[in-house]
């Protein structure tokens, strides 16, 4: 019978490597695995190259794990947004490298690792500095700049629902990055709001199928 929850927070990070790179859903505070992520770093993996869409807030989930000296590298699209402090001092003190990549590239790299594709041509940052040192071609015309696949070692989510297969629903603009997430890397974890039985997931309302999940931990069997 297949039954992808685990019964601890230990369990869901379980095997998490050094230099890992991570996945992590999310959209400022929304769509976020805070608990699963201060998992994480009570795990204890270190030299990780996280990917985001920011760097978290105030002092919990992504941000306490980077102040905590976790993270390696970030890449997101808005390192100062919220309650930074935490990311700003690491960066300043030169602990954490940063690659600024804009949202939707971000997405579309993401994506491509999803599809085993091997990048693609960008209109979005040519001639700017995120552009620097990568090949760049002119297409009917118009320059573009290549974009390689961002693929993880681990995706972080959160869903809203989820049963035993893995079969996952959002809560509206919680979905953001998760989807996508799920399926660009090689072990994904999810922390869910509710569980359900198997049958009372509408299949056309499933968004992330379970196929694409490995380990699911529902947040009222947290002891």
């Amino acid at each position: 019978m297949i039954d992808k929850r685990v019964r601890t927070l230990a369990e869901a990070v379980a095997g998490i490597k050094d230099g890992s790179t991570v996945l992590v859903a999310g959209f400022g505070d929304v769509g976020i695995a805070n608990t699963m992520i201060e998992a994480l770093q009570e795990q204890g993996a270190r030299n990780l190259t996280v990917v985001s869409n920011n760097t978290g807030n105030g002092n919990y989930g992504l941000a306490r794990l980077i102040t905590s000296g976790h993270v390696r590298k970030v890449i997101c699209s808005f390192p100062r947004s919220g309650d930074y402090s935490g990311f700003v001092e690491a960066y300043n003190a030169k602990r954490i490298e940063l690659e600024l990549v804009p949202q939707g590239t971000i997405s579309e790299r993401m994506r491509c690792a999803a599809a085993g594709l091997g990048g693609f041509y960008s209109p979005v940052s040519v001639g700017t500095r995120l552009g620097e040192g990568k090949e760049t071609r002119e297409i009917d015309g118009r320059q573009y700049v290549f974009e390689k696949p961002i693929k993880g070692d681990v995706a972080i989510l959160k869903a809203h629902k989820a049963d035993r297969w893995g079969n996952l629903v959002y809560r509206k603009s919680a979905r953001n990055f998760n989807p996508i997430m799920a399926m660009a890397a090689d072990l994904t974890v999810v922390e869910v709001t509710h569980f359900v039985e198997l049958g009372e997931l509408d299949p056309e309302a499933v968004v992330t199928p379970g196929i694409f999940v490995d380990r699911v931990f529902v947040l009222g069997d947290r002891p």
